[in-house]
This record gives C-alpha cells, structure tokens and sequence, in this order.
C-alpha cells in the first residue's frame, strides 16, 4: 500500500488589462498519479465581478503532449462573485470526477479569459493541492 502523499504546486501568475485580453500560463505538472483536491487564487488587488463584461478563470489539463482541454476547475467573476486582495478565493472544481485526475507528467494550465470587454485580473498565485492516488 502506498500512504497518502499530498502536494501543492504554486505558480504566481501576470496581471491581464481588460478589452478582451486573456492570459494562459503553465502551472507545473502532476508529480505523480494524483487527484486534484483543491485550486485558489491568491489575486494581488480585490476583483469586483460584473454581469454583462467579466473574468473567468480555469485551471486546464493540457495533459502530457500540451494538447489537452480538460477543465479541473473554473470560477467566473460575474455580478456577485468577488475576490479580495491577498486572500485565497476558492475556484470551483469540475463535478465530474475524472477531470480531477491527473496522470504523472500532465502539465496544467492557468486561463485567465475576458468574457465580452472583460475586467482586469490584476496576477497574484494560483495553488494546486493533489493528493496521490
């Protein structure tokens, strides 16, 4: 039997403007067979959600050759949905199971997309929490 081993991967990640701008950044890759437990985002200044023009954000596995699209987590900053600055805001995993399972080597991607004109992201960290499985 293999006893549990848990493990976060960390990346900080850059500030993106608002008129459509979007970002895509590497996270790290899967240490090992693992299921993703857990993602938050640490946002350098506080993001205010809007209805019609906002931000999503997604954690992706772009698996082991970089071709993947899988969703492991995502949270949209529509009207309501807030972040402050400097304090980790959850973003919600995939309800389906087998998105949360990555391979050893599956590289993960952060998306941060504007939706319509958008709203800034100012950057801060994104942290991964897996567990082995």
């Amino acid at each position: 039997m293999t006893a549990p081993l848990v493990r976060v991967i960390e990346q900080d990640v850059p500030a993106v403007a608002t008129a459509g701008n979007n970002e895509d950044t590497v996270i790290g890759q899967a240490p090992f067979d693992c299921t993703v437990t857990a993602v938050q985002y640490v946002p350098e200044a506080a993001i205010t959600g809007a209805a019609t023009n906002h931000r999503s954000v997604e954690l992706v596995n772009k698996g082991a050759d970089g071709t993947g699209t899988t969703s492991v987590a995502s949270l949209a900053f529509d009207d309501g949905v807030n972040a402050s600055a400097y304090d980790e805001r959850a973003i919600t995993l995939s309800g389906t199971a087998a998105n949360l399972d990555l391979t050893a080597g599956d590289t993960l991607q952060w998306r941060s997309l504007a939706v319509g004109t958008g709203i800034t992201d100012p950057g801060g960290v994104v942290r991964v929490t897996v567990s082995r499985r």
